[in-house]
């Protein structure tokens, strides 16, 4: 009756959980709220796991995601830790840098205006 089982502990200075920073979600939600308004998106989840940190956005919330954006850090040395991956799973774009792979989506927001 008084046996107890531990846990598993996470490797000393290893994070239990990945995660946005404060500036990285304020980013993303920067441009969920700038597609929401031009009637592209309508909901979005967040999923953090310990490997991966994930951003969903939905055209519909009964529908596969259109775009996620993940977050490894383990990848940062090799591919790149940002990943922007479409509808069907593949991966549009890779890098170390947030804002080249919100690009492609960024772009989809600009119109053509005529005098």
């Amino acid at each position: 009756m008084n046996n107890v089982t531990p846990f598993p502990r996470p490797l000393p200075g290893a994070p239990s959980q990945t995660a946005f920073d404060r500036l990285e979600l304020g980013r993303i939600m920067d441009l969920y709220g700038r597609m929401v308004a031009a009637g592209q998106w309508r909901d979005y989840a967040i999923d953090l796991n310990r490997e991966v940190a994930i951003f969903s956005a939905f055209r519909r919330a009964a529908e596969r995601p259109e775009f996620r954006i993940e977050k490894r850090p383990e990848l940062r040395h090799r591919q790149g830790m940002w990943a922007l991956i479409g509808e069907t799973g593949s991966v549009l774009r890779r890098g170390q840098e947030l804002a080249g792979i919100l690009a492609p989506v960024e772009r989809r927001l600009m119109k053509i205006v005529e005098d």
